[in-house]
């Protein structure tokens, strides 16, 4: 597995770019992460986002999907394809420190 130094602090990865260890994530990390997968700079939506997905896969034990995110984040699906474009499910868990949800290709 690929280690990666986000911002002075060194994560593993899977090959798909996921952190192994969720618990490596720091938000300096994600912003890292969203700058390197092409997002603009987070806003507090990003953040709403990147949060209710941490606090949902900690209760829940795996990452949210996209349905879950528009339902309980206070987003609406429209939305969040315009925050994280193109894979608004996978592009968020990404960025928040999670495995890749289930149902994602």
């Amino acid at each position: 597995m690929p280690a990666r130094e986000y911002r002075g602090r060194v994560v593993t990865l899977n090959d798909e770019g996921f952190l192994v260890d969720s618990s490596q994530w720091t938000p300096d990390v994600a912003e890292a992460i969203a700058e390197e997968v092409g997002l603009p700079p987070l806003t507090d939506r990003h953040w709403q986002v990147i949060s209710f997905c941490r606090e949902d896969a900690a209760r829940e034990g795996q990452p949210p999907g996209l349905r879950r995110i528009s339902k309980m984040a206070g987003v609406t699906t429209k939305e969040l394809y315009e925050l994280f474009p193109k894979g608004p499910g996978k592009l968020a868990a990404r960025v928040a420190g999670l495995p890749k949800p289930q149902g994602c290709v």
